[in-house]
Formats: structure tokens, C-alpha cells, sequence
């Protein structure tokens, strides 16, 4: 993939706003978060919630399918076992979109991206993006053209 690209511009989705929408509670010391997507009470995490608020702006403010959502999903990446933290499939059930969700603490770099970018090597998925929650990064890929171009905004579910 080309390197000469202009650094993407961050997009803040006010991911947020999401927060009262969370089902949380206490739990033997710990806080813990009920996952919209795998149905079960998982450790609240900073990773965690960001992946919880990311899920909330899909479903809601995006209108994705909620039935085409999968949260931590194994895949093989070079005989490795890895999983992708939100992955997205169209209505055919073809990978649409990957995210790699990082806490708020860290910074969307190029290392973000590539990690994305490996996932995403055995899923040929059309849309990568990477979110720490505060800031997200959006690109699509032509996988033909061998390019990427960064999006202004997070694509429409087909």
C-alpha cells in the first residue's frame, strides 16, 4: 500500500453521548458492562468501553444491523490466532467493515493502522477504522488499485 498519503484528519464521533446507554454495575470489586452484541456481563475495560460506545453509535446513529455485528471475532493472520474487536459483514454476509478499537488513552498512530491493516489481510474487508473513542480514523481500500483514500466519515451499512 502507498505511504504518500496525507495524514487522515480524526473524526470525532462524540461516542460519549453513548455512555448513559450502557447497562453497568459493580461486581465483586469490579465494574463490569452488558455486551449489546455478545449478551453477557463483560469486565468494563478502557478498551471495553470504547468497543461498547462504538457498538451504540453503529446500531443507533448509523442504523446498522445489529444481526451483522460481531465483537471479537477470531481470525487467522499468518498461522496466528488474533480477533478483530468489531466486525461488520453487509447483507450478503460479506466482510464490510473492520474496527480496531484501542482505549482513549492511546494515540491513533500508523501502528494502529497497520495492526488493522494485518487483520484485515485474510477478510479483504472494504472499510478499515480505528477509534480510541475520543478521535476515529476511516479509510477505504482498494484492494484492485492496491491504495487506500481516508473517508470524512464513517460509510453507509449496505
Amino acid at each position: 500500500m502507498p505511504t504518500d498519503q496525507t495524514p487522515p484528519r480524526p473524526i470525532d464521533l462524540r461516542l460519549d453521548r453513548f455512555s448513559s446507554q450502557l447497562n453497568v454495575k459493580q461486581e465483586a470489586g469490579k465494574r463490569m458492562v452488558f455486551g449489546a452484541i455478545r449478551k453477557k456481563w463483560l469486565v468494563l475495560q478502557p478498551e471495553e468501553f470504547v468497543r461498547q460506545l462504538l457498538v451504540h453509535f453503529l446500531i443507533n446513529d448509523m442504523r446498522y444491523n445489529r444481526n451483522r455485528i460481531t465483537v471479537e471475532r477470531g481470525v487467522t493472520v499468518n498461522t496466528k490466532a488474533r480477533r478483530t474487536d468489531i466486525l461488520i459483514f453487509d447483507d450478503d454476509m460479506r466482510p464490510f467493515m473492520l474496527i480496531e478499537c484501542k482505549e482513549p488513552r492511546v494515540e491513533l498512530d500508523t501502528s494502529v493502522f497497520r495492526q488493522a491493516a494485518t487483520y484485515n489481510g485474510p477478510l479483504r474487508v472494504p472499510y478499515l477504522m480505528i477509534s480510541n473513542g475520543r478521535q476515529s480514523i476511516i479509510a477505504e481500500i482498494d484492494f484492485a488499485a492496491e491504495d487506500y483514500r481516508f473517508l470524512d466519515a464513517v460509510p453507509e451499512w449496505r
